[in-house]
């Protein structure tokens, strides 16, 4: 790949990525409440996924695009960051904790894609007995947290954050991108830890919604910076 298109290719996929999220936010917050739907027990969210299967499914296939996105997002700008032409230590690690983030959180969402509406179908089916409900909802629960905790602990926060902290180094040791970029992409790496601390048991609450927006903002940032102000290298 040339410098001209890593340049616009990374371009464009920074600002896809920026704006990808507003799918699901869209499709699954007007279907089953997303996201403070993942916080319902399971006879709400059952109940509202069995009424809105085709909403449900399309918001999450978005989310799915949208995560897995997010390792060639890492890896381009990376590679854009430390100039193409090498490949450093940092930008390996960049691109396995990227992989990694990215393998997390189609982990979790897939569990919404098969699993929950199999069990939304099965909670809400006709003559269903109350043991039976009761039995669902708690492999429900279970199955919530495990994906969760790998989706969005692992996923969304710890792996997401190393990749931003090597993407900051990246960013500071070569000269295409602004280091205002490398500050942002520093603070984003700490705001998408905070939410890890739930595996303390400790609540992160409204902080999970915040670390995503700041993330959002550095992707629309840094994409917006790429197409109004190309290297004078890649002009010419």
């Amino acid at each position: 790949m040339t410098n001209k298109s890593l340049y616009r290719t990374t371009a464009l996929l920074l600002l896809i990525e920026g704006l990808l999220i507003f799918v699901p936010v869209i499709v699954l917050g007007a279907a089953i409440n997303w996201p403070a739907s993942l916080d319902e027990p399971a006879n709400v969210v059952l109940r509202a996924i069995f009424e809105q299967p085709d909403a449900t499914r399309t918001g999450y296939f978005a989310y799915l695009i949208y995560s897995i996105l997010f390792f060639p997002v890492i890896v381009l700008t990376a590679r854009l960051a430390e100039g193409g032409q090498r490949q450093t230590t940092a930008v390996q690690l960049a691109m396995g904790f990227g992989a990694l983030s990215a393998l997390a959180r189609s982990i979790g969402i897939i569990r919404w894609l098969i699993a929950m509406p199999a069990l939304a179908a099965a909670y809400n089916a006709s003559g269903v007995t109350l043991p039976t409900q009761e039995s669902i909802a708690i492999v429900y629960a279970m199955l919530n947290d495990f994906g969760g905790s790998i989706g969005e602990i692992l996923g969304v926060s710890m792996f997401a954050s190393l990749a931003m902290a090597m993407l900051a180094v990246i960013i500071f040791q070569g000269k295409t991108l602004p280091r205002w970029s490398g500050f942002f992409a520093i603070i984003t790496a700490a705001s998408l830890l905070i939410p890890a601390f739930e595996i303390f048991a400790i609540d992160a609450g409204i902080f999970l919604t915040v670390s995503v927006l700041v993330f959002q903002v550095w992707l629309l940032s840094v994409g917006v910076y790429l197409f109004i102000n190309p290297p004078q290298a890649i002009q010419e």
